[in-house]
């Protein structure tokens, strides 16, 4: 399986976040009214939502409505509240050696994802990361030095709040330290359970595990798979071992401790990496964010492509993927 990635570089939003949407909102369009249009929220309750949870964001809200059109599907989609149901699988961990680092595993349909790394300069922060949903992030880090990364929580329950990869954005965009990201990831109501790791420059790090139907619940914990505190949904757990491979990492961590390049190698290989593309969660990249460095680079089993924040370099790479 081959995919093309790119990666876009746009200090201000402008012309080529504009191309972006108009090469992306055909295919968000079909997944965003796939419950039809009428089931999702009204632009006036959208943009309440934003007022009151990330007013910080209304400015560039705005900005990128108007680069989109200033069409009202475009709008209440772009607020990434109350999106569809999404299910992603991942695994991801802080390694806390000399450099600590987060890593993780984006296990996804590759038929619904954007294949793009964007670094942007939106409101004075530069922010680096995987792109979903044309600004919100599925793993990023910020020039303050904080990284973030986001699994599916494997639990049912769909409610009130955004769209994880939109509160990630947020995260990067108003917080320095894992404490900040913290008050944030507390208050701001997400519509489906995630389990989302932060790690800041001062080597603090934390697994929020957030839910629609219960206060977000933080923990020190350096792994995440698809559960959290407990086993909720059986079937999915059984579907995605996510038991087996959160106990597979806390081995590496303790009982065998790895070095750093071993452990971000295991990455690469079962059980965390799994190639089920036919049942739609297939890894597609492995994420390894060097925060305190401004590092951050992809790998695959037959390639890998390293980021600098502060030196970024706009390029395309066709990149295989064994199935």
């Amino acid at each position: 399986m081959q995919h093309l990635w790119r990666s876009i570089d746009e200090t201000d939003p402008g012309p080529k976040w504009a191309g972006l949407f108009a090469e992306y909102w055909p295919d968000y369009r079909v997944w965003w009214s796939s419950e039809s249009v009428e089931a999702r929220p009204t632009y006036w309750q959208c943009l309440q939502a934003l007022k009151l949870h990330m007013p910080e964001l209304l400015g560039l809200y705005e900005q990128l409505c108007e680069l989109a059109g200033g069409g009202d599907e475009a709008a209440r989609f772009l607020s990434l509240y109350n999106p569809p149901p999404y299910l992603s699988v991942c695994s991801q961990a802080v390694w806390t050696g000399a450099e600590p680092v987060l890593v993780r595993n984006y296990d996804y349909s590759p038929l619904a994802f954007d294949r793009l790394i964007m670094r942007t300069g939106w409101q004075g922060r530069t922010v680096l990361g995987t792109s979903d949903g044309l600004w919100g992030l599925v793993d990023g880090m910020n020039d303050a030095g904080l990284a973030i990364s986001l699994t599916f929580g494997g639990r049912h329950v769909v409610g009130d709040g955004f769209g994880v990869p939109l509160i990630l954005r947020y995260v990067l965009q108003t917080c320095e330290t894992t404490e900040q990201a913290v008050a944030v990831l507390s208050r701001v109501p997400s519509h489906m359970s995630y389990n989302v790791t932060v790690l800041d420059a001062e080597r603090n790090y934390i697994t929020a595990y957030m839910a629609p139907d219960r206060p977000t619940l933080i923990t020190k914990s350096a792994v995440a798979t698809n559960h959290q505190e407990k086993v909720e949904w059986a079937a999915h757990a059984r579907f995605t071992a996510t038991v087996e491979r959160e106990r597979y990492l806390l081995q590496r961590m303790t009982m065998h401790r790895d070095t750093e390049e071993k452990f971000i190698s295991a990455f690469l290989k079962p059980p965390l990496y799994s190639s089920a593309f036919a049942d739609g969660f297939g890894t597609l990249y492995t994420a390894i964010y060097r925060p305190r460095l401004g590092q951050m680079e992809l790998r695959w089993p037959l390639g890998t492509w390293p980021f600098d924040i502060h030196n970024f370099v706009e390029d395309q790479r066709m990149i295989h993927i064994p199935v």
